[in-house]
């Protein structure tokens, strides 16, 4: 009797999960009132495209208002353009579209707080890097221009060739060093100059015992040629540090805390696993080794989720010959510029976490980030 129940169970397990799949199906094409959640970078700019938008952007907010068949309209970045605008076929993929933020939805006082967890797409939250990611004669090229910290901002001259430049390290924080970089870039060798501007960390009077101060020097590096996965790199200081420089900087220190300075030499490495996470055109994990201390942490450009589209970047720095350990925490919002600005720009807070001169731990760095993007996403 166990075993014929069981055989029932199952088949009827058999013929109702592909009705309530066929059900589930219908209610979502029911949704007439929609925001496309920007996880479909080829699809957004073929829209684009048809309508002749140059260049396109692959996160733009393109809004579907199919409700009244007599005037369907498709929003994108605020213009409307009519549906019949759209050949058949993309006309069918904007209506059978799987990642929808239904806008028709009404929202109730526990919707408010949940309506995001809802709208989280697990089946995009990692995919594979894209081919540039990983070729690591290119890694260098990056739209993305940061004020302070992260990747360095690089563009290609010819083929393999080309150029790049930063404020800060790569894993600094806001307002916590005064070193600039550029570099030249062929064929995976890379190699370049750093300098100082002191006005960057003169702008905080207060919590600089974890500051990283730099004069001038040379850096060079290689990426290892099986993937963008393994870099190699060498800093040398060119200019020692001044008895004037040095009395200045080493003012901010407090008891155990000090801050650090570049007088020697320092071979550096970094191993990191590029991906798309949350649907971001350019993102890694990654853990390294540099001037003398340990790294681990991520970096995300234009990462969505439920309609937002922003950046997000968090360095660990655990493990220094001079300083104590600290956090860097970056977020930066796109979409709230309008005209080129609306994907170009993005803006938010970037803070730094260690241990303050109460010896507790908090905040000790704090400022306003932005984001420039030129060109198109990688």
């Amino acid at each position: 009797m166990k075993k014929y129940f069981l055989s029932v169970n199952i088949i009827a397990l058999f013929f109702i999960a592909p009705l309530a799949f066929v059900y589930a199906q219908e209610d979502e094409e029911a949704v007439k009132y929609y925001q496309m959640e920007p996880l479909d970078d080829s699809l957004f700019i073929k829209i684009q495209n048809e309508v002749f938008i140059d260049p396109p952007d692959p996160k733009a907010e393109i809004i579907a208002d199919l409700r009244d068949p007599n005037n369907q309209t498709v929003s994108i970045k605020g213009t409307l353009y009519p549906f019949l605008a759209f050949s058949p076929e993309l006309r069918a993929r904007i209506i059978m579209f799987p990642f929808k933020i239904n806008l028709d939805e009404n929202i109730g006082f526990i919707s408010v707080f949940t309506r995001v967890f809802a709208k989280m797409r697990i089946g995009k939250l990692v995919e594979p890097p894209t081919l540039t990611q990983i070729t690591s004669s290119r890694h260098y090229i990056n739209p993305f221009l940061q004020l302070q910290g992260g990747e360095r901002f690089g563009a290609p001259i010819k083929n393999d060739i080309g150029i790049s430049f930063g404020v800060g390290t790569p894993y600094s924080g806001v307002l916590e060093t005064n070193m600039i970089e550029a570099n030249f870039h062929i064929l995976g060798f890379w190699g370049g100059l750093y300098s100082s501007v002191d006005a960057i960390t003169d702008l905080k009077t207060e919590n600089n015992q974890h500051n990283l101060y730099v004069t001038n020097g040379i850096q060079v590096g290689y990426v290892i040629p099986f993937g963008n996965f393994f870099q190699v790199g060498y800093t040398s200081v060119g200019s020692a540090p001044t008895i004037s420089q040095r009395k200045k900087w080493e003012e901010n220190n407090i008891l155990h805390y000090k801050v650090k300075i570049l007088d020697r030499s320092y071979f550096n490495w970094e191993f990191r696993y590029p991906l798309s996470f949350l649907g971001s055109t350019r993102g890694r994990f990654y853990v390294a080794r540099y001037i003398g201390e340990m790294h681990v942490g991520y970096s995300g450009r234009e990462l969505s989720l439920a309609g937002s589209t922003f950046d997000f970047r968090f360095d660990a720095m655990f493990n220094s010959n001079v300083r104590k350990p600290q956090y860097v925490v970056d977020l930066m919002v796109q979409k709230i510029f309008e005209s080129w600005g609306f994907s170009a720009l993005a803006i938010g807070p970037s803070a730094v976490f260690s241990m303050t001169k109460n010896k507790q731990f908090g905040v000790v760095s704090l400022f306003a980030n932005i984001r420039l993007k030129v060109g198109t996403s990688l």
